[in-house]
């Protein structure tokens, strides 16, 4: 099966730029209010973004293939953002070269499942960001995309996709159709199994994803779809089935469509810089939360730069600050390994305690990528005769104090010092997307968090 590396790393660069989204192509809005006796210009009001969102559920999916086994389910997590610059749309993401209000061009991003029984998926890990240029027309509820894409080892493919949006009282509905073409090499590796070649074909795709608001900001998440094998593959002793169903439930927390939000970004609650430093643990989360975490005898360490963006002060209607961060992290050579290069993209939450100090605790959740393998992570699933997977489900747990309130100190009211939990892991064999393993990594870590 195919090395994806090259294109997880690009994944994780399009994803750290500053990885199911249509609103706003602004991050921010600005409002000018009508000035009274005087001429003098009322600043401009920054705002948060109206698009934003964190999610999971269980992806179920036929098995196309002649096996025994007829499908097969994935725990996958979402994220949802938009601005300027990119978007990301739950399992897919672009960084915009040109934009305007209906036309964009973007370097693009998609996660490509390849399904499989669920015991072959570890030693395979076939699924991958795979990587491309895509077109985007967007009028009204009406979106149209072009893209072209590769996977690790330059087959090509590419789809054509039309969807409409449309909302009323609390469902959220897009219903899409979808025709896919797939190269020569791509159709004889992935349905040929390279024993039989099939040609290049076209494959047809339609389907519905739904949201449904419960309560604030909690909504239920559904997806139903049916994709249709052209002939040629269905001919093909390797297949099975020629359609092929998927569905997707799940949930997520999102702005309340009710509760439009339109409220100030507070100047205490603006973007972030922090920058840490970390120390592996062979002890697992219960360990470390317990107090009851080992040193790793290797000593191996790491350096890590977040960037944050603020998204909103609320949830649930609780003083909750959210954030989309992103993570750059240095892990450095120790005798056991060299150095090696980590990004991350997560939502963050903060909630704040006043105690005349300020506390808060933190937990964020999103996606981690490694250009290799770390001793810490590697060593353990080595004795879980696993392989290894680079990208992993991302948790950072963090407490902090305030350092203005610590000093009495004014001009520190916006740095915070604090101990976090830097934590890598395959959710429990649950997800193919992270190579369907059980085990990952832990890091405990101090640092200086910086909101300007």
């Amino acid at each position: 099966m195919p090395k994806t590396s090259s294109l997880l790393t690009a994944f994780v660069c399009l994803s750290t730029c500053s990885f199911s989204v249509i609103a706003d192509n602004d991050q921010t809005k600005t409002v000018n209010p009508p000035s009274k006796a005087d001429t003098h210009t009322a600043p401009e009001v920054e705002y948060f973004p109206s698009t934003w969102g964190v999610g999971i559920g269980v992806r179920k999916a036929d098995i196309p293939y002649a096996t025994e086994n007829d499908d097969v389910y994935d725990v996958m997590p979402l994220i949802e953002f938009e601005n300027d610059y990119f978007y990301l749309n739950g399992l897919e993401g672009g960084v915009h070269l040109w934009k305007n209000d209906e036309h964009q061009v973007n370097i693009y991003s998609r996660f490509r499942f390849v399904d499989i029984p669920k015991e072959y998926q570890n030693q395979t890990q076939s699924d991958a960001f795979d990587f491309g240029f895509q077109y985007r027309f967007q009028k009204d509820g009406l979106e149209a995309d072009v893209a072209i894409m590769s996977d690790g080892n330059k087959r090509m493919y590419g789809y054509t996709r039309t969807q409409y949006h449309w909302q009323g009282g609390d469902w959220q509905l897009n219903p899409y159709a979808q025709f896919q073409w797939k190269s020569n090499d791509f159709n004889e590796h992935y349905y040929g199994l390279e024993l039989a070649d099939p040609g290049a074909g076209l494959a047809f795709s339609a389907g519905v994803n739904a949201r449904y608001h419960l309560a604030s900001n909690l909504y239920l998440l559904g997806n139903f779809g049916v994709t249709r094998l052209e002939d040629d593959i269905y001919h093909l002793p390797t297949i099975e089935n020629q359609y092929q169903f998927d569905s997707f439930l799940g949930f997520g927390f999102f702005p309340d469509n009710k509760r439009p939000n339109t409220n100030p970004v507070p100047k205490e609650s603006g973007e972030f810089l922090r920058v840490a430093h970390g120390w592996a643990t062979p002890s697992n989360l219960n360990d470390i939360l317990t107090g009851n975490a080992k040193g790793d005898r290797y000593n191996n360490q790491m350096t890590s730069l977040f960037y944050g963006i603020p998204l909103s002060n609320s949830l649930f209607n609780l003083p909750i600050d959210l954030y989309l961060t992103t993570g750059a992290v240095w892990h450095h050579d120790s005798e056991v390994q060299d150095n090696l290069a980590e990004g991350v993209l997560a939502v963050k939450a903060f909630y704040t305690i006043d105690l005349g100090w300020r506390f808060r605790i933190g937990v964020a959740e999103g996606l981690s990528y490694v250009s290799d393998v770390t001793y810490i992570e590697g060593s353990e699933l080595d004795e879980k005769d696993y392989r290894p997977s680079k990208l992993l489900n991302y948790l950072d747990f963090s407490f902090d104090v305030n350092l203005g309130d610590v000093f009495n100190h004014a001009p520190m009211k916006n740095a915070w010092l604090g101990y976090s939990i830097h934590h890598r892991s395959g959710i429990f064999e649950t997800s193919s997307a992270f190579g369907r393993i059980k085990g990952g990594s832990n890091y405990n870590s101090v640092y200086l968090q910086w909101h300007f």
